[in-house]
């Protein structure tokens, strides 16, 4: 399960798939009334003319990268496990009742279903409200089925080791920095998901001390990832730092990965490698925004040299892991959320 894609470049199609996105109540987390008057009234008709133009840059042949791609590592883990692979998304086309549907076809005796959310760190506008919606559907069309959830695997070694690998051909160039740039959220979202209510966000060390508000802590869980995939790959602390990206307004965890991108080269850093770990699977936030605007602006700050690390995408190791952790999942051999 992924987060999807609008249909096409046109705006009528972009304007349908913002609407669906910033109206979920997680993800710009509003009273009803007046997010339908911020999204209806105000960000859609404005964003929905450049969002599609932003598409257009990005789009192939094919469609969506971020469905294409999707599809792709379907077909490539459906070589390794005898079971049907379908894929949903959270917004847009193909729906998670199409998935259950095509499933239950292929299999009419159905009784689990092992869901994939493919966000490895939890977050109320991403993790959640995939897990939510999917439950939604099928308790709402009373799918006979069990539903299972794979947990997040911000620091499962499996995960860990793919990022390594899939990073490793990049190191062998010169580089000054490596900017690890995750998707931003509001810093009340990880209060919101704080189940102790008086962890997250009261000071500036608290993704540092053990609680278990870590659990559905998203800066924390993006701070994991980073020290364990540099340590794998013996990266010294002064050779990269986080950045958030794709803010859309005041409060959003800092720093910001575009001001940061501005500032790296005053700061001495020419040469610099970028990767997006809070995705699985290249999108309008990398290929659009990190790799090409990204881009774009920290040479115009007077950097030099700049790359992109892809995303894990079709990646053989990241296959095998979601081969073993299905495998793992059906024998019950591995915690899900339930």
């Amino acid at each position: 399960m992924n987060l999807g894609s609008p249909d096409s470049t046109s705006v009528k199609d972009v304007r349908r798939y913002l609407d669906e996105f910033l109206m979920d109540g997680r993800v710009i987390d509003m009273p009803y009334l007046f997010r339908a008057l911020l999204v209806k009234g105000i960000i859609v008709p404005f964003r929905a003319p450049k969002s599609a133009e932003a598409y257009s840059t990005i789009w192939t042949k094919e469609g969506s990268p971020l469905i294409v791609l999707t599809e792709q590592l379907q077909q490539q883990l459906q070589q390794y496990i005898d079971e049907p692979v379908e894929i949903a998304m959270r917004y847009g086309n193909p729906t998670p009742a199409a998935a259950y549907d095509a499933l239950m076809k292929k299999v009419p005796a159905l009784e689990e279903v092992i869901a994939v959310p493919l966000y490895p760190h939890y977050a109320m506008a991403s993790y959640e409200t995939a897990v939510e919606y999917a439950k939604e559907v099928h308790q709402k069309n009373k799918y006979p089925f069990k539903l299972s959830f794979i947990k997040p695997f911000y620091d499962e070694a499996d995960y860990i080791n793919a990022m390594a690998e899939n990073m490793k051909p990049y190191l062998n160039e010169p580089y000054d920095h490596i900017l690890f740039s995750y998707h931003g959220i509001p810093e009340r979202h990880l209060t919101k998901t704080d189940p102790t209510k008086s962890h997250c966000m009261v000071n500036g060390d608290c993704c540092n001390v053990s609680s278990s508000a870590h659990s559905t802590c998203y800066r924390h869980q993006c701070f994991v990832t980073t020290k364990l995939v540099t340590e794998a790959l013996n990266i010294p602390k002064e050779k990269y730092s986080i950045s958030f990206q794709s803010r859309l307004g005041k409060g959003w965890l800092t720093p910001f990965t575009d001001v940061r991108l501005e500032e790296l080269p005053k700061e001495g850093v020419k040469k610099l490698l970028i990767l997006c770990p809070a995705f699985i699977s290249d999108c309008l936030e990398t290929l659009e925004e990190i790799e090409e605007r990204g881009k774009e602006t920290f040479l115009h700050a007077g950097g030099e040299s700049y790359k992109m690390i892809p995303c894990l995408n079709t990646h053989p190791l990241w296959v095998q892991t979601l081969q073993k952790w299905l495998k793992q999942t059906a024998k019950g051999n591995r915690e899900m959320i339930l």
